[in-house]
């Protein structure tokens, strides 16, 4: 077989070849926490720290997100009444207040404020000092000059010894560093004593001691106490399945430890918590939790959620559904109530959800500040946006209308409708605006600079890292909210929400905040789904940019994002199918194009193509494929964790985010990386997890970023991990020519057709519908 590619003529997505063969599962995917462990992969597949996940789909979750179809919401059981209120807690006090005359939604409300206040007073009393008391010397030296600073007692620069900078805000301007992209800065390691104690209580339990510098900065201080009081705390480290906790917890307490323990029903309800936010949910319907316990060996998991809440370590809620009649939720997977029309008004049926309180209150406060944008300015446009208006046209010109007399914006369209908000943060820089755009990557923040004709710190172009982090964008105002009129967000789907939340708090009264993005592609990496959740609410305005992508390539994705995998004509070899009958001609094909035959008759050197594969592991994972591009494109010893200077790699600063990147150097302060042409140093003992080689990636590593050349390759066995959002992003990664290297048969456009993004549990929705009215 001819190794140059073949054009659509041929073979085209829509037209596979017809062999028949038979269906295989996907390889194991080894839970959810070795998912997470193993990069940057996080929900729905996406890694984020060190670990073995195989599938880069929405199914890396185990636990109650791969028992309950990862743990989605409940279909007609999430509709709990009264009964399954209690079980959750805070039924009882509803019930009071119901017989007090109160609503059941005020009574509902009344419950949580007074289990809100409970736990409030439990964390007052575990206080252990107040915030500073006990500091001595240079360090209360350093507390006092910051609180001096805050205060306004002294300036930065009589505390500092450090110049001011110009006055031209009311607060200085951030120091930031000179290169585009900050290096991420290693989080502290915990102290050698603490790393040692817990080293001795794993080896007493019979677990590996390497891992006790995770389970120290897990655990915080005194983690050695606390896993010989709590031997199953041991789950809070990343990685660890109840099994191997329930193996330790036997070799320390002996007799006294069983499946019945509270502190093991306490332990495994938070890890399934945690393992359904690997896979993108917020909060867990209680139905599907107490199933998962169930599963997970629990006696009783209506106890165990009991006990949870009453420690506070989980919060409970209700939610209600849509009114009887109303249209159904979009991806919910919910249950809506349906009653007869009677003269009486329908009891609203609610659903009882229970989540962490990191996401809970995460959702409620993205929540809350949208509102506050949406109600914070008039519907009359000003004079600069009156003339914004008037500089654009087209749908540029309808977005800045939109903008003007509103707070909160949203905006839809491909890669080609990107113009169009970029147009706008022109036209408002250029009206005198303080106006800003972020994207999800640095590949995104250039190819945004590119369209303004600039470079991104001179048109206002930054990442969303950068802008939080302060080392982009225009700096905080005395009360610490960013200054600007314009906040454009870009790549909108990406934002998880704890990410949202951030950028929202961070918005002045009076601010206005576009969301862009294209609704087709995959799910962010953390959990939460923002933008669906947003469109679904119908809150905002919105805008559907009428641009379509151009050439063969924006024909074949734009099919794609309606369900048709159609057979285009591509008569410049932009897209090319390559059949393969098994995993080794797979790989062997794979290297062929990306090292001869795309730079040979496409004209696309191997170092600006991608290669998208579903997952990390398997036959043909990522692992397999970038072992054998390095042995092509750039040999070598691998004497630094595996590495070589000139390697293709990408780069996990933090969980659910990858940066790609080349290795430059490595020496005794570790693995020198250029990521983004900004020079990134890891320390070696954050080379295993933080770093893997970058040739081949994952489409949740892909996304965000574009190439001129991708291969996508679609093994047999990721015929299962195969969703229209996965195809739609994998293939709208090429700019210029799309390879495929085919061997799922009908499983491509049966996905296309047929498989949609898997659902998540989310508040958002609920929490933004009483705004609606």
């Amino acid at each position: 077989m001819s190794t140059e590619p073949e054009t659509t003529e041929n073979a085209g997505p829509g037209m596979p070849d017809t062999r028949e063969t038979p269906d295989h599962e996907i390889p194991d995917q080894d839970t959810a926490a070795r998912a997470t462990a193993d990069g940057t992969e996080s929900a729905d597949g996406t890694e984020s720290a060190g670990g073995d996940g195989t599938a880069d789909g929405d199914g890396t979750a185990d636990g109650a997100a791969g028992d309950e179809k990862a743990a989605g919401p409940a279909t007609a059981e999430g509709a709990e009444t009264t009964e399954g209120a209690e079980s959750a807690g805070g039924g009882a006090e509803a019930a009071d207040g119901a017989a007090a005359g109160l609503s059941e939604a005020e009574a509902e409300l009344a419950a949580q404020r007074i289990e809100r206040e409970r736990i409030e007073r439990r964390k007052a009393e575990k206080s252990r000092i107040e915030s500073g008391g006990k500091l001595s010397g240079t360090a209360a030296d350093l507390l006092a000059a910051v609180r001096a600073v805050e205060s306004g007692e002294k300036p930065t620069a009589t505390v500092f010894a450090e110049p001011a900078p110009a006055p031209r805000r009311p607060a200085p301007e951030p120091v930031r560093a000179p290169q585009p992209a900050p290096a991420p800065v290693a989080p502290g390691a915990p102290a050698p004593a603490a790393v040692e104690a817990v080293r001795r209580v794993l080896a007493e339990g019979g677990a590996p001691e390497a891992p006790a510098p995770q389970v120290a900065a897990a655990l915080g201080e005194g983690a050695d106490t606390v896993l010989r009081e709590d031997p199953w705390q041991l789950l809070r480290v990343t990685g660890v399945r109840p099994e191997q906790a329930d193996g330790f917890a036997r070799a320390l307490l002996g007799a006294g430890c069983g499946p019945d323990d509270e502190r093991r029903g306490r332990a495994v309800t938070v890890w399934l918590l945690e393992q359904a936010a690997v896979a993108g949910h917020t909060a867990l319907d209680l139905p599907a939790l107490t199933a998962a316990l169930g599963r997970q060996g629990v006696p009783d998991p209506d106890a165990a959620v009991q006990a949870t809440l009453a420690e506070g370590e989980a919060l409970v809620f209700q939610d209600a559904l849509e009114q009887p009649g109303a249209p159904a939720p979009q991806d919910e997977g919910t249950g809506t109530g349906t009653g007869e029309d009677t003269d009486e008004e329908p009891e609203r049926p609610v659903r009882v959800l229970v989540g962490l309180e990191r996401y809970a209150l995460a959702e409620e406060s993205l929540a809350d500040g949208l509102a506050r944008l949406a109600n914070s300015l008039p519907r009359e446009a000003g004079q600069e946006w009156e003339a914004v208006a008037a500089e654009l046209s087209g749908g540029a010109a309808e977005l800045a209308r939109a903008v003007a007399g509103h707070g909160l914006v949203l905006h839809t369209g491909a890669e080609a409708a990107r113009a169009e908000p970029a147009a706008l943060l022109g036209a408002a820089r250029a009206a005198g605006l303080r106006a800003f755009a972020v994207c999800h990557t640095p590949d995104g923040r250039g190819r945004l600079a590119v369209r303004l004709g600039g470079e991104p710190a001179h048109q206002g172009v930054g990442t969303v890292a950068g802008l939080l982090s302060g080392a982009e964008g225009p700096g905080r105002d005395t009360e610490g909210a960013l200054a600007l009129d314009l906040l454009i967000v870009l790549d909108a789907p990406q934002l998880d929400v704890e990410g949202a939340a951030m950028l929202v708090e961070s918005l002045p009264d009076g601010a206005r905040l576009v969301l862009s993005g294209d609704p087709g592609v995959l799910w962010s990496a953390g959990p939460g789904r923002v933008f669906a959740d947003l469109i679904a609410a119908r809150a905002c305005p919105q805008i559907v940019s009428r641009v379509p992508d151009p050439g063969p390539l924006g024909e074949l994705v734009s099919g794609i994002g309606i369900g048709e995998l159609n057979q285009v004509a591509a008569p410049g070899k932009e897209i090319v199918i390559v059949p393969v009958r098994d995993a080794g001609e797979a790989v062997h094909r794979t290297v062929q194009l990306v090292a001869d035959s795309v730079p040979r008759a496409i004209g696309v050197p191997a170092e600006q193509t991608v290669v998208i594969t579903p997952g990390h592991g398997g036959a043909v994972g990522t692992r397999v494929l970038n072992t054998a591009l390095k042995e092509r494109l750039n040999p070598g010893p691998g004497r630094f964790g595996g590495f070589d200077p000139g390697d293709r790699i990408v780069y996990s600063p933090a969980p659910g985010r990858a940066v790609p990147g080349v290795v430059v150097k490595a020496d005794a302060e570790g693995l020198h990386l250029s990521c983004a042409g900004a020079p990134v140093v890891v320390p070696r003992e954050r080379v295993e997890g933080g770093v893997r080689h970058g040739w081949a990636l994952t489409a949740h590593q892909a996304v965000g970023a574009r190439w001129p050349a991708a291969v996508v390759v679609l093994p047999g066995d990721a015929a299962q991990a195969l969703s229209r959002p996965w195809v739609y992003t994998a293939f709208g990664r090429a700019e210029r020519h799309l390879s495929v290297v085919h061997g799922v048969e009908q499983a491509l456009p049966k996905a296309v057709a047929e498989v949609p993004p898997k659902p998540r549990t989310t508040r958002l929705r609920a929490l933004l519908g009483p705004r609606e009215a």
